[in-house]
């Protein structure tokens, strides 16, 4: 999601792989795709999370993407039917940064809501693949705690140095700037279909 975010906001400045106003549009389109996947994925979460606190803040995360998530895509209808303007392309580009913002703040409280722990899902094969995805993710995330625990070099008075350490596995990754690559950038104006939970495209 990074990574479209950073083309759409170098075809303002006339660079980048993004060459025409559709394909601007195309990637917000993608981006309104790509937060309803996280949408759904942090719904999921919230109903099997055991920890009551985070269940209700992953609720409210995914509710404030929803509306962030549906606003964009009214932005993007309008953008794709008005002429050339640089001012609706700023307020399109402010939209889907607003959005990225807001599906951090739903993959933080998804890392919380997965340390506290989630209940059995039900026989549903997509709560399942949630619930698959996560335990394995707090699964490496416990791995490398350990490693790091026992690895890491200590300072004069025995203490862990965090200089240096490997970063932690996080599901924020799945958002975070990446090179820009040209094959990111969809060719068609209208979304991919078939979205799975946690989609790795995002």
């Amino acid at each position: 999601m990074a990574t479209r975010r950073l083309h759409m906001a170098q075809f303002l400045r006339r660079k980048g792989p993004i060459a025409s106003k559709e394909q601007f549009v195309a990637c917000a389109r993608q981006m309104v795709s790509d937060g309803q996947v996280v949408v759904k994925f942090g719904n999921i979460l919230a109903k099997h999370c055991l920890d009551q606190r985070c269940s209700m803040e992953l609720l409210r995360a995914t509710e404030h993407t929803q509306s962030i998530s549906s606003q964009l895509g009214i932005v993007a209808r309008v953008k794709a039917v008005t002429g050339e303007s640089r001012a609706s392309s700023e307020l399109l580009l402010s939209n889907v940064q607003n959005l990225l913002q807001a599906v951090q703040h739903v993959l933080r409280a998804a890392e919380a809501a997965c340390v506290k722990g989630l209940g059995q899902p039900p026989a549903d094969p997509e709560e399942e693949e949630v619930a698959a995805f996560c335990q394995q993710w707090r699964k490496n995330l416990t791995q490398h705690r350990a490693k790091e625990a026992l690895n890491s070099a200590r300072d004069e008075l025995g203490l862990r140095k965090t200089r240096g350490t490997k970063a932690e596995p996080t599901l924020m990754s799945l958002v975070q700037e990446q090179p820009p690559q040209s094959r990111n950038i969809p060719k068609h104006p209208n979304p991919r279909k078939g979205h799975t939970v946690m989609d790795r495209h995002l």
